[in-house]
């Protein structure tokens, strides 16, 4: 055969073959077209997240379930579906927690951390969005005030609290992510015409800072500009400042820092104020012990406050005011520390710069007793005032006389102390007025000037006043007697009539016999009755020695105008009662 004939029955059972394969063998359809990918249970969990702000739920029931759910009785609907009926009302929150399911809630967890075992953030998330769901109640006014401070989380029973608190353990790397998560998502919800209740974020919010109150301050800065951002929103306002303020409740330390970083900021804003001070009022009062919130108020914190506790109208309103007021002294205990000796003179400059003498006389009466306790205990304040002395000189006038008026009052080394730094500021009192007096300079010069001479009472002058007065008695006496030795004569026969000095001298040498056995047993027992007193009434005389002083210390302070009139009318007195001796004197020798 010749080549073409081949060629041509080469073709022809290729034909045969490919008509054959068509006819037996029918194409397969899955080789030439590809695959299409059935939906991930991750794209199913997003796309019902959309209807739960977002969160990854477990995955609907497979199609015969829902068979035979809908043949039989339907069941409960959980958050995780997107539709379904809403669970029942509830008239309060305490209903709806005793009707919640916590078994229920387990299963759901465990689904959960079924699905995403390396991803805690959604098991979280769940809790969160289950409790929300679950807990319909009446929504409350966002701080809560009329309820206790750990509400609502104080109502969850321990079976629920237990829950929560294993979860929330197994997820302590994601807190703080979740912790914003629930503020945020309260926001949202307060944006929605109706909203849901949000009972389940502040019980979520409350058992994380129970147990971590340091994750309410991590992002304080950023707290603070979205406070101000939601300013004329009060409601998203009060919601933040709750939730950062919870932190408080567990810890004094961050409490404070969560009051002076968000809430000390928006203290002049009305309708704010009155939860800051409230909640700062419970803060203080729910922890006796201060110590722990030491070291965390600056000069920079405290004197705002002071100017709001004190500067007649001011953004607060008087009641609250009178509020801050009465909270003042804790907050100045935990501005000057555990240690004030070492701290107090970094707030002298601030005290002097307000003691204005035009400045309210509660103020003044505060700054000037503040400023005297850093001079009293903290010795680096008297440096500090010396360098700030020509600068506030009407304020150092106005110091320098209150110390004056509380001289006797004050500790013996500052008043050691204080004379020396009177006397560099009358050196410098002279080169000012050398330069140009003013009259802050001569009203400061008058006082130290008077200070120098002294004001205490004049012990001296009374005594030789009084030697005087005998002297010119005795030498008056003798010379109408004529002689010392007629006087002495006189004045026996006057005074001490016969037998008289024979008897008390008897009885003057009874009196030294029995002193002197009194003393010889006094000597050997008195080590051991002194002894045994010591031991056994020590302690109370300490404690009554110290209340003693108090006692006392209140008394000059309240009698301080009245013992400074004695002190300054004193001298006067004395001279007068001079002049009537003299006077009276006088007349007789007439």
């Amino acid at each position: 055969m010749s080549p073409l004939h081949y060629v041509e029955l080469s073709a022809k059972l290729h034909a045969l073959v490919f008509v054959l394969s068509d006819t037996f063998f029918p194409p397969f359809h899955w080789m030439t077209e590809p695959l299409k990918m059935s939906e991930t249970i991750y794209e199913g969990f997003e796309k019902m997240g959309k209807k739960q702000n977002k969160e990854q739920v477990p995955p609907a029931p497979p199609p015969e379930q829902q068979q035979k759910s809908s043949a039989g009785k339907q069941p409960k609907k959980s958050p995780a579906n997107g539709a379904g009926q809403k669970p029942a009302q509830f008239k309060s929150l305490e209903e709806a927690l005793k009707a919640l399911d916590v078994s229920e809630l387990q299963q759901q967890l465990e689904k959960s951390q079924n699905l995403f075992p390396e991803n805690p953030s959604v098991w979280v998330k769940d809790l969160a969005g289950y409790l929300n769901y679950k807990l319909q109640a009446p929504e409350m006014e966002p701080t809560l005030s009329n309820h206790s401070y750990d509400y609502p989380f104080c109502v969850v029973s321990k079976e629920l609290r237990s829950t929560i608190k294993s979860l929330l353990g197994r997820c302590s790397d994601t807190l703080p992510d979740f912790f914003d998560h629930c503020i945020y998502t309260m926001l949202r919800e307060l944006d929605k015409p109706a909203g849901e209740p949000l009972h389940g974020y502040r019980i979520c919010i409350q058992a994380i800072l129970l147990d971590k109150p340091k994750i309410a301050t991590l992002n304080l800065a950023n707290y603070l500009e979205l406070l101000r951002s939601h300013q004329n929103r009060p409601v998203k306002c009060l919601t933040i400042m709750w939730a950062l303020g919870q932190a408080g409740f567990s810890d004094l330390s961050q409490g404070l820092k969560v009051w002076l970083g968000i809430m000390l900021p928006v203290l002049g804003i009305k309708t704010l104020s009155s939860y800051a001070i409230a909640y700062l009022e419970r803060l203080l009062m729910l922890h006796a012990n201060l110590t722990k919130g030491f070291g965390i108020m600056g000069p920079k914190e405290f004197f705002p406050l002071l100017d709001f506790a004190y500067m007649p109208k001011n953004a607060l309103s008087p009641s609250l005011q009178e509020q801050l007021r009465r909270l003042y002294p804790r907050l100045k205990v935990l501005a000057f520390g555990a240690k004030p000796e070492c701290t107090l003179h970094t707030y002298f400059p601030s005290f002097l710069s307000r003691a204005t003498p035009h400045c309210p006389d509660e103020m003044k009466r505060e700054l000037l007793n503040s400023m005297t306790e850093c001079l009293s205990l903290d010795p680096q304040s008297l440096g500090v005032w010396r360098q700030l002395y020509t600068k506030h000189l009407s304020q150092s006038s106005l110091l320098l006389d209150s110390l004056f008026k509380s001289w006797n009052t004050l500790p013996p080394k500052l008043r050691k102390n204080l004379q020396e730094t009177i006397q560099s500021f009358k050196m410098t009192n002279e080169e000012m007025k050398s330069s140009g007096s003013s009259q802050e300079v001569m009203e400061c010069n008058a006082l130290c000037s008077l200070k120098m001479k002294g004001r205490g009472f004049p012990w001296i002058r009374l005594l030789l006043a009084m030697m005087v007065f005998a002297a010119g008695f005795i030498v008056h006496d003798i010379r109408s007697q004529g002689s010392f030795k007629g006087q002495y004569q006189v004045g026996s026969k006057e005074f001490f009539p016969s037998g008289c000095i024979l008897i008390c001298g008897n009885n003057t040498i009874t009196v030294l016999i029995q002193y002197c056995f009194s003393f010889s047993w006094l000597e050997k027992n008195a080590p051991y009755y002194y002894s045994e007193a010591v031991t056994t009434v020590g302690p109370v005389l300490e404690v009554v020695w110290e209340k003693t002083k108090i006692v006392f210390a209140f008394i000059a302070e309240q009698c301080s105008d009245l013992i400074l009139w004695v002190k300054e009318n004193a001298p006067r007195f004395v001279e007068w009662v001079s002049q009537v001796i003299y006077h009276c004197y006088r007349y007789t020798t007439k």
